[in-house]
């Protein structure tokens, strides 16, 4: 079956409807939520955005997918799930009101930190009980297409609710710059309440658990989830090929951080003025179009490829594109050279992801699968805010070293020598 008729059997059940328009409306939220808060934390026209801001800004926005997603599932299936969605809107939306209050009142930008870190931490329950969810709605036949659909859905309403806050913020005649991350929040907040009232299409169970466990034992599951995940790092590290694949994604994704952090500085004092926050706003969302075309072109690219070219290889590929990518911007910072990087770096590091994605699912044993991707979300994300620390510490305050530049280059072509020694079948183990 193809997407579109999935997706017109799956519309027939009216459980997976109304959870649909529960998820749309709340991650439409995030994209607006998350289109305020960078507006305010890295492009607020009160102060100078410093690679030190950026990398505050980026802990706040992934410390919650690093550190509060593996945790998640002990709670989830000691409340009824239907609730934690609707509860959990609500108090989003409580929350989204603290900061455009602590926005509008220039509150310490420490403040803002915390109440913008536990909305996001909310997030992760929420979308977690989503998910959850999704086998007490559909058939078990129809869970593959229900898994696949729904999150791609979730992606593309997070997408529009970024461009509705920044039309909403930049569109909206005689607006100053001071209100503009406050009219994106506003919107977040207006799709928070709607997700809440969606929710309560849904009945208390509809969503499961189908039995409670016993809410006393909260914290001794999150120990042994602790131990779980340890034990799936050991089972990486004996498998020996998903282990690797999981350390040249951290890697690259590490690398590509780097290039993010440059890329919203040079918008802001490279490209523009930097006092001119719209300005640099415009230019960092052309950037992000271009990175979004070299995102498409992998996704299209590398399963075309998957015939020819063994995953393990693939991954050596896309770095050296990596590499040649990064190197456009070791000799310019032109604004050519940024674009056409973009695109090739992103699409170096997207079909290396694709291919990482393969290796890990192939190569995992069944019994460890779920712990793995659960390493792979902590390593994945752990990387971005470790690019965001790196680049407080060696870039200068307009983003962009033609030394640092290079020293990406050489990074990526390390990485793939490194990967290229690496193992290409996995070891078999006793618990395989």
């Amino acid at each position: 079956m193809s997407y579109s008729s999935d997706l017109a059997h799956l519309w027939k059940s009216q459980g997976f409807r109304r959870l649909t328009r529960v998820r749309v409306v709340s991650q439409a939220g995030d994209g607006a939520f998350q289109f305020g808060i960078a507006t305010a934390f890295f492009f607020s026209p009160q102060e100078a955005t410093t690679p030190a801001d950026i990398a505050i800004g980026f802990a706040v926005l992934f410390a919650p997918f690093t550190l509060i997603g593996p945790f998640a599932g002990p709670f989830i299936d000691r409340w009824h799930r239907q609730r934690i969605v609707l509860a959990g809107n609500m108090v989003r939306l409580a929350m989204v009101g603290a900061i455009v209050a602590a926005v509008a009142a220039d509150a310490p930008r420490l403040f803002l930190y915390v109440l913008a870190l536990a909305t996001l931490s909310v997030n992760r329950f929420l979308l977690a009980a989503l998910s959850a969810g999704i086998p007490q709605v559909v058939d078990r036949d129809d869970l593959l297409a229900a898994n696949a659909i729904m999150p791609t859905l979730g992606t593309i309403a997070a997408a529009l609710g970024g461009t509705i806050g920044g039309i909403v913020a930049f569109v909206v005649p005689g607006v100053s710059d001071d209100h503009k991350a406050l009219l994106a929040l506003g919107a977040a907040g207006l799709a928070f309440g709607l997700s809440s009232w969606a929710a309560t299409a849904l009945s208390k169970r509809s969503l499961g658990p189908v039995r409670l466990l016993d809410a006393d034992h909260v914290a001794q599951e999150a120990a042994h989830v602790l131990v779980e995940l340890r034990d799936g790092y050991r089972h990486l590290r004996e498998r020996a090929t998903p282990f690797h694949a999981l350390g040249v994604m951290a890697a690259a994704r590490l690398l590509y951080g780097l290039m993010f952090v440059a890329s919203i500085l040079i918008s802001r004092h490279v490209l523009g003025d930097s006092s001119d926050a719209e300005g640099a706003i415009g230019k960092f969302a052309i950037v992000v179009g271009f990175a979004a075309v070299g995102f498409g072109l992998a996704a299209v690219i590398t399963p075309a490829f998957s015939h020819r070219v063994e995953r393990h290889d693939w991954v050596i590929v896309c770095l050296l594109l990596g590499a040649a990518g990064q190197g456009l911007l070791a000799v310019t910072s032109e604004p050519w050279a940024l674009l056409s990087a973009a695109v090739i770096v992103s699409f170096a590091v997207q079909g290396g992801k694709i291919a990482v994605d393969t290796i890990v699912q192939r190569d995992t044993d069944d019994a460890y699968r779920g712990r793995a991707f659960a390493l792979y979300d902590v390593a994945y994300n752990t990387a971005f805010i470790t690019a965001g620390g790196i680049g407080a510490l060696v870039l200068p305050a307009n983003g962009y070293s033609r030394t640092v530049m290079a020293a990406l280059v050489l990074a990526y072509v390390v990485c793939a020598a490194a990967y290229w020694r690496a193992p290409r079948v996995p070891r078999i183990t006793a618990d395989a």
